[in-house]
């Protein structure tokens, strides 16, 4: 690193960049809890299902987040960002005194926000290559924000098994209407379940409740003036893990002392005063 100060102008920073960047127009968070979303299953799984006494929601894990953007009309700037998340549901099943079957289900839930993304009419061309590129609907859309969503996997909160058969459940209909299409489901969420998924022809109904945390964002590709202080150049030099002897990359790496002495209380809580040792 050379000297800054003799580049430096009096506010610090050495001159003037212009890069090109993610700019966040807006943004929202989410804090949600849904009930009696159904959970859909292979076969195989099924058949566990359609044995079961009682169920447990044992993880919660989010697969993936669809967004789609279209603008609001006689709402200039404003866009709807319309929201499919795909979660990945465990569940303990429990059809007698025996220990229960593990299955794993797909559940969906759907959303829409309403936010800020501003106008844009320039169509953007890159010189990076990508095999069929060429896209006429996102050709399109090449002026339209961009929308990120950051997720975090659901709190399992709930779930129940339900008799199709039930006078119950044909009386509510959450548990009996077919509310999505799974050959709509994207190949790469299906393929986590190892087979298909199925749909109709089931004794037994899983429904589950999450609580849900997301933040949502839309962002447009802009050039922005920032001023910059200097490269950044690491300044730790790579261990290597590939060494002759293998004690000499043992010596490196510290004792585990937290592994062994499990933290206080206080540690885990916010604006502790220490821990009275």
């Amino acid at each position: 690193m050379g000297d800054m100060n003799c580049c430096s102008n009096e506010n610090g920073f050495k001159e003037s960049v212009c890069i090109h960047t993610d700019k966040i127009y807006d943004s929202c968070r989410d804090k949600e809890c849904v009930e009696d979303l159904r959970v859909y299953f292979t076969a195989d799984a099924q058949c566990i299902v359609d044995r079961a006494i009682s169920v447990k929601c044992t993880k919660a894990e989010t697969i993936w987040v669809f967004s789609d953007i279209e603008s609001v009309p006689f709402n200039r700037g404003y866009y709807s960002v319309d929201l499919k998340y795909f979660f990945k549901i465990t569940l303990a099943v429990y059809a007698g005194l025996g220990r229960p079957a593990e299955v794993e289900g797909l559940a969906t839930f759907n959303k829409r926000v309403i936010l800020f993304g501003s106008e844009g009419n320039a169509k953007v061309f890159a010189s990076r290559y990508k095999e069929d590129a060429f896209d006429p609907q996102m050709w399109r859309k090449t002026n339209m924000p961009s929308s990120v969503v950051e997720v975090v996997d659901p709190i399992a909160l709930g779930a129940k098994v339900v008799d199709v058969n039930n006078d119950n459940c044909n009386n509510n209909c959450c548990c009996c209407d077919d509310d999505i299409d799974l050959a709509s489901v994207p190949e790469s969420v299906c393929r986590v379940f190892g087979d298909s998924l199925i749909l109709g022809g089931e004794q037994k109904r899983v429904f589950v409740s999450l609580g849900i945390f997301s933040i949502i964002r839309l962002e447009r590709r802009v050039m922005l003036l920032i001023p910059a202080y200097d490269f950044c150049i690491p300044d730790k030099e790579c261990i290597g893990a590939t060494d002759d002897n293998p004690c000499n990359l043992f010596e490196r790496i510290s004792f585990p002392v937290d592994e062994f002495f499990p933290p206080e209380k206080c540690s885990f809580e916010e604006n502790d005063n220490g821990c009275g040792c």
